[in-house]
C-alpha cells in the first residue's frame, strides 16, 4: 500500500460488539492509538450502526440477527475476534462476512494488520461483486440485443455483420452501451406495435 492509498483512519469510527473483557480493553486502547473513533456495544447493532467504518465481532459469543443486515452483507469490513477455533464458531464468523480475524486475547498488536487486511478483503470483495453485477446484466440484455439486431437486420436489409455495425452506431450516438441501446430498439418497437 502506497502512501497515497494509506486509510483515512484518523477519520474512521469503529464499533466493537464484544460483552465487557480484556480483550476488549487492549483492542479499545490500539484503536483510539490510531484516533479512530471507538464504540463498543452488546449484543447486536441496529441500523444506525451501519455507518461505521469498521466492525469488530465476537466470533465465541456471536450469534444470528446480531447485524442489521443480511449474513455476508455488511456495508464495512468486518474483523472476527477469535478465541475458540472451534470449527462451528469460524464458519459463522466467514458466514457473517469476516474480512479478517485477530486471535483472543488481544495484546497490544494486531489492530492495524488487521484493519488494513480486512479494508483490502473487503474492497476487493466489493470489486468482485461489482464486476459479477455488470457481468449478470449484460446476460440478462442479450436477448434484447439479439432481438435488437435481428430488427436491424430486417430494417435494413443487412447481414448480421451491418446490424451490428449499425447497432454500435446508434448506442455510441445515443451515448448508451450497446445493450441499453438494444433494449431501447425493443421498447420502440412494442410501443409502435401496441399504437401507443
Amino acid at each position: 500500500m502506497s502512501r497515497g492509498d494509506r486509510l483515512p483512519l484518523a477519520t474512521w469510527r469503529a464499533i466493537i460488539l464484544h460483552r465487557e473483557h480484556p480483550s476488549v480493553d487492549a483492542l479499545k486502547r490500539q484503536l483510539e492509538l490510531m484516533h479512530i473513533r471507538v464504540s463498543t456495544l452488546w449484543p447486536q447493532l441496529d441500523e444506525t450502526d451501519a455507518d461505521a467504518d469498521v466492525v469488530f465481532f465476537d466470533a465465541d459469543m456471536g450469534h444470528d440477527g446480531q447485524f442489521p443486515w443480511p449474513a455476508g452483507f455488511a456495508p464495512m469490513p468486518m474483523v472476527a475476534l477469535i478465541g475458540s477455533e472451534a470449527p462451528g464458531r469460524v464458519e459463522w464468523a466467514l458466514a457473517q462476512g469476516s474480512n479478517a480475524h485477530l486471535l483472543k486475547p488481544i495484546g497490544s498488536t494486531g489492530a492495524y494488520s488487521a484493519l488494513l487486511i480486512a479494508a483490502h478483503a473487503y474492497q476487493l470483495s466489493r470489486s468482485q461483486a461489482d464486476d459479477i453485477k455488470t457481468l449478470e446484466d449484460r446476460l440478462r440484455q442479450r436477448p434484447a440485443v439479439v432481438h435488437a439486431v435481428l430488427k436491424l437486420m430486417q430494417q435494413n436489409r443487412s447481414d448480421e455483420a451491418g446490424a451490428w455495425k449499425r447497432l454500435r452506431k446508434i448506442a455510441m450516438d445515443w451515448g448508451m452501451t450497446v445493450e441499453e441501446a438494444a433494449e431501447a430498439i425493443c421498447r420502440d418497437e412494442r410501443r409502435t406495435r401496441s399504437g401507443a
